[in-house]
This record gives C-alpha cells, structure tokens and sequence, in this order.
C-alpha cells in the first residue's frame, strides 16, 4: 500500500474515533426535550403500534450485499476466514489465500450491474407487500448507505451507489412503507475469525487480512479475552455502533428499523430507539408511525420479531416473523420455499397477530432466478385474490383449529422447518363482522370446521353465506350444529397454491 492510503487510513480511524467519542457526549443530552420518548423502559412502553403495520401482514426484504458475490450463501465474509470450513476452502480455491485475498478483495467485485430496482419494486407491490425493507449494514460491517463516517459503503465500493437511499425511492414511488435492517450490533464479535491465521499448512501462523491494523475500520479491532457474545461488551464499540445508527435514521427516515438481536447495548439501545420514535414523530404531525423490531419480547415497546420462528398462539402485541424465501444470501443451486409454503406461513402468523417479512434472494448481479420470479408471481396471483381476508384483518377469538395428532411447537425462533400445515389446519382472521377461513392445504373431501358450528362455544352466530374467495362457483356448504361443512371446492382459484380462503357472513355477528 502507498503512504497516501496509510494517512487517509490513519485519518479515517482517528475519525471514527473523535465521531464516537461525540456519539458519547450526544448520550448525556438525547433526548431529552426533544420529543416524549426518554431511554427508558418506562417512557418507551408509551408505544403505540400504529395502525400501517398492522395492518400491512406482508413485508418483503432485500438481504442482499456483497456477500452474494462468491454464490456461496449466508456468513460467507465470517466463514471464509474460518479453517477448513466449506467457504475457507472454496476462497482459497477460487480467489486465494485470505492473508492475501480478503473480504476487502470480495468487496469490489460486488457490481449489482442487473439490479433494476423500479422493476423488483413494482413486482413487490404486485405479490403484495405493503412494506420494503433494504438491507443496511450486515455483520460484514459494509454499509450500503451514503456514510459519511465509514469509507466502507456502497458509494465508494462496489456498485458506487446509494443502495439504501435508491431502494427508498423505489419504494415510495410504489406507494410502499420503508424499512431498513442493520446487523451491525453483532459485527464486533462476528467478524473476529478474519484476525486468525491457518493453524496448519503452508499458511501456517501467518495472519489473515483482517489483522492488519490498516483494514481495523472495516474488521474491528481484536476482541479482549472473554468477549465472544452475540454482542460485544466494549462500550467503545456501542459508541460506535449508536452514532453509525443514528446517521442511518438521521439521513432516511425509514418507517422500519430492524435489529438482527435483542435490544442492543442496553442504555445505547434505548437512547436510539427513543430518538428514532423522536424524529418520526417530529417528521409526521405529532404522530408516531415508526415500527423497530428486534429479537426480544416487546412488552410494548417495540415489535418483537422471531428469525425462521412462528408463534403458537395468538399474540397480544403485534410481532412479526423474518424469513427467507432460500438461503439469506445468494447460493448456487439453494431450494426455494414453494408459493404454497409461504402462503401457509402467512395466513398462520396473520392469524396470531403477525406480519411475515420474506427475503427474496437476488443474484449478486441484481436481478431474481427464473424460478424465484416465478413463485413471487404466484404469491401475487393468490394475494389478487384472498388479500381481503389478509390485509387490514385483525385475529378472531382463536387463532384456528389443528388436527390433534399436531405436535405442540412452542413459539421460538428457528422453528419453521418443525411446523407442518395439512388440509387439517384451519386459521381465521376477522375484518368487522366478516370472519375469513383458510384451509391450509387441498382436502381429500369436505371441510369441516368445528368452531363454525351452530352450537359451538366459540361462535354461536348464524351463517349466512359463505364464499370461496377468487371463485364465483356454486359452493355447496351446511351449518351444523357441530360444524360448518364445506364441500371440496372442484376447482382452485389459484392451482399452484395450495390454500383456500373462504369468507364467511353471518346473519348476527360471530362475536
């Protein structure tokens, strides 16, 4: 490297350091008199969930950044530095040894030369998502918003765009919310596998990249012994990562700000959270429409949000669950959830008071596989017409009905893959008196819901008709005194879909 580069080096962290230290000063007087919220559990419990996100459901989300440049899938820039790992041993095939060839190398190769963000916008819009959300920083400590306190970003590398403020105006043009996700919380620690060096081999002690002190603004300083959770104990980093996070807020307003953890850094955490709820209100009338969510129960203070996780029961607050339609960043030959598969999911957490935010996998060049094109149309074609029992609905007096051979899955995170629907489970939503069910996959004869009967416990109300949503076919159907009996459907509105959707009136209110 040339003396210029190690002066601006020199320069760029003694910034980020006098920035931090200001970051720190900034933490005795936000903030205070200026708006309602104050850091404090007391003062943030005055949320009130606003009315866009609850009635949304359906968010999509660009996971997507330079780590989908190897094709190699999620945590690429952390495994590449680990030792005989699968990405350790593809980076040293494909681009060399990582004492030599780093994560900084992979940075610029990232182009996005396909992205058509108008395009992706307007197929987002038409699936039916009523919220965006752009990735903003990941672990890999790449920002992809215009910095002007961090030289690693998109406008310097890579694309040379504002990824953060381009995916916005897409968004807004749409006439979709915002959202913004930062895992930067965790990147202190995350990144701490780009200090080692091969234990064994020709490489063997010589340090990777990441331990040169001219790239510590992009990796982070070596950890102190003992420092190894989720988030960092350095109070010098939640300095850093406050101030990174308020210049997010500060320079996009976003409606939606995501954390890929619990609240970070506690005091730092409730200061941002407080001066994000701050400003929004300030930038709406007085009316407070921002949504953070984070990976801790919310008590009502913010959303709760489960990563790949569903709940088991109906939710007093609003939540919401984060997904990806495959890996969370772009893998050769990685299999994709099915249009059907995701459709069950949602109507599942809709029912229990949630919002379903789906990562649609872009290729590192910009654009969506045929095949994910595909199931994105189809979600769109089954939204076109069972969107009235989805969007705007509030949950029924119980979530829905499950066969009782169902085994119980607590509510958790990582619990996806445990939870199998059949044409067995049955979720509701409601919308005024209208009461919306959903058969969660095709049965091999009539439909029988239990909770609908006359003489149920649950709603003893009159059925007065009953429609199969998308279809203005006949539909034969009988209100028991056990159940309300649906005959199957002879044909699907939506074929590739394997959920029906019935509204359902009632000559006095279900309720």
């Amino acid at each position: 490297m040339n003396t210029q580069f190690v002066k601006q080096t020199g320069v760029t962290t003694l910034l980020v350091t006098a920035l931090s230290l200001f970051a720190a000063a900034q933490l005795q007087v936000q903030p205070k008199d200026r708006g309602p919220f104050k850091p404090t559990e007391e003062s943030l419990k005055q949320y009130k969930y606003p009315e866009w996100f609850r009635d949304a459901k359906f968010g999509i989300w660009a996971h997507w950044g330079p780590q989908a440049v190897p094709r190699h899938g999620d945590w690429y820039a952390r495994q590449m530095y680990e030792e005989g790992s699968d990405d350790y041993r593809y980076h040293l095939a494909h681009y060399g040894h990582p004492s030599e060839f780093g994560y900084k190398d992979i940075i610029p190769l990232w182009k996005a030369q396909r992205w058509d963000p108008e395009k992706l916008m307007a197929l987002y819009k038409k699936a039916g998502a009523r919220y965006f959300v752009s990735m903003g920083t990941h672990h890999d400590d790449f920002f992809l918003w215009n910095s002007r306190i961090h030289r690693w970003n998109s406008v310097n590398y890579g694309p040379k765009k504002d990824v953060v403020g381009i995916w916005q105006k897409a968004a807004k043009e749409q006439g979709l919310k915002f959202g913004v996700s930062e895992h930067l919380g965790a990147s202190f620690t995350w990144f701490q596998s780009s200090h080692g060096a091969d234990t064994i081999g020709p490489k063997k002690g010589v340090p990777y990249d990441g331990a040169n002190p001219m790239y510590q603004d992009l990796y982070h300083a070596k950890t102190e012994p003992g420092d190894n959770d989720w988030l960092s104990n350095n109070e010098e980093w939640h300095r850093e990562w406050l101030f990174s996070i308020k210049e997010l807020i500060d320079n996009y307003h976003p409606d939606l700000l995501y954390s890929d953890s619990g609240l970070p850094f506690g005091e730092y955490g409730r200061n941002m959270i407080a001066h994000f709820y701050n400003q929004n209100m300030a930038a709406n009338g007085g009316d407070l429409e921002a949504v953070y969510t984070c990976k801790q129960a919310s008590e009502g203070m913010w959303v709760q949000d489960l990563e790949r996780g569903v709940k088991d029961s109906v939710s007093l607050f609003p939540w919401q669950t984060d997904t990806s339609i495959g890996d969370w960043f772009y893998r050769t030959g990685q299999k994709y959830k099915t249009a059907t598969e995701i459709i069950q999911m949602l109507v599942d957490i809709v029912s229990k008071n949630g919002n379903l935010l789906i990562n649609i996998v872009q290729t590192p060049e910009g654009d969506l596989e045929p095949d994910v094109l595909n199931i994105v149309e189809d979600i769109a074609s089954w939204n076109a017409v069972n969107g009235d029992g989805i969007f705007g609905t509030r949950p029924w007096k119980i979530y829905g009905e499950k066969p009782l051979s169902t085994p119980v899955v607590a509510s958790d995170n990582f619990n996806e893959d445990k939870v199998k629907y059949t044409a067995q489970d049955i979720r509701f939503t409601q919308k005024g008196d209208t009461v919306y069910a959903f058969c969660l996959g095709v049965p091999d004869g009539d439909i029988r819901i239990a909770s609908l009967g006359r003489d149920s416990r649950i709603s003893a109300g009159t059925i007065s008709s009953v429609r199969m949503m998308g279809s203005n076919a006949k539909l034969h159907w009988k209100q028991k005194a056990g159940a309300l009996i649906i005959n199957k459907p002879s044909k699907l509105p939506v074929a590739s879909v394997q959920v029906i959707g019935f509204k359902i009136e009632f000559k006095h209110p279900a309720s």
